[in-house]
């Protein structure tokens, strides 16, 4: 249901996510799920400590990027530049790693370094981006160069490529009506090519 209703109602999904783990608050998936709807819905505490929450009951660390992306929520880019130097990181799958380039480039904008922002894209994970990766990566490179106040190569960048400043976000889930037999969800992404935003200021429980 939630995953349903993800697109359409994101505060609905969100309590039907909360109606889950109040039935089975131990099970790692409806804890996910918990974790995804409250990023949805622009609660990046609660969303971090649901997704710490998984990554102690079933060890995975597919949740990183989305980890980072909360701690730029919430006004806290030190933080989620602090996770991307874990040394789990270089275990990730490749896009995984990419995902978390993104982030770590929105986080350098946001402590006002569109140079470092660049620098993050250069790397050599990120030059290996699949296809729709590669869009993403060209999206938030335009947004670093206009931030270094090159907004002529930026426009440039973005019509060669044939990107648009569009935002989009890939959300995988599965039904919460499925509870402990459904699939592993995948990895979750913000699908944005954020710039500094203030975020949710809330601290963590």
């Amino acid at each position: 249901m939630a995953g349903r209703l993800l697109d359409d109602d994101p505060e609905l999904a969100y309590a039907h996510a909360q109606a889950a783990v109040r039935r089975a608050g131990r099970v790692d998936v409806v804890r996910e799920a918990a974790g995804i709807t409250a990023y949805r819905t622009g609660r990046y505490a609660e969303a971090l400590r649901e997704l710490r929450t998984v990554r102690r009951l079933n060890g995975s660390n597919e949740h990183l990027p989305l980890m980072a992306d909360c701690e730029r929520g919430l006004g806290r880019p030190e933080r989620a530049l602090a996770i991307a130097q874990d040394e789990v990181v270089r275990e990730l799958p490749p896009e995984l790693q990419v995902e978390l380039a993104l982030v770590v480039s929105g986080a350098r904008l946001d402590l006002g370094d569109p140079e470092a922002a660049l620098a993050v894209l250069d790397g050599p994970v990120v030059a290996r981006a699949t296809a729709e990766l590669r869009a993403r990566v060209v999206i938030a490179r335009a947004a670093a160069l206009e931030a270094a106040g090159r907004a002529e190569e930026a426009s440039s960048l973005l019509a060669a490529e044939g990107a648009t400043g569009r935002d989009e976000e890939d959300v995988v889930v599965y039904d919460l009506e499925s509870e402990a037999s459904a699939p592993r969800a995948g990895a979750v992404v913000d699908r944005r090519s954020r710039t500094a935003e203030g975020g949710q200021a809330e601290d963590e429980a």
